[in-house]
């Protein structure tokens, strides 16, 4: 049995990349809490083409979001909870960020509203 290969940090642009497809982000919800085989995540993910599926493991593994481990001639692969550290902050903020903007759109709406109806 072989270990479950790391690969180092990336910048958070590939991550973002990674889970901007929908496909990836339900790969990478597949593997969150278990290992799975390339064979399982491929029989799980309907109606997608094997190299779409093996294309969108590399993508996450080399974007640092999953782990690999290899055991004879199975992959096995899992979510790497570390690789989402730096990639939480940046969404945090933005959803922040975004939610600022919003409430100040919700207000401006709302003091329109309030005009009309005076």
């Amino acid at each position: 049995m072989q270990a479950a290969t790391r690969n180092p940090p990336v910048p958070i642009e590939a991550a973002m990349t990674a889970i901007a497809n929908g496909r990836r982000r339900q790969i990478l919800r597949l593997v969150w809490d278990a290992e799975r085989s390339a064979g399982d995540i491929a029989a799980t993910v309907h109606e997608v083409s094997w190299p779409a599926i093996s294309q969108s493991l590399r993508l996450l593994k080399d974007s640092g979001l999953i782990t690999e481990r290899r055991q004879g001639t199975h992959r096995y692969y899992r979510a790497d909870r570390r690789g989402l550290g730096p990639l939480e902050a940046v969404l945090r903020q933005m959803w922040m960020r975004d939610l600022g903007h919003l409430r100040e759109l919700a207000e401006q709406e709302a003091r329109s509203r309030k005009k009309r109806h005076d």
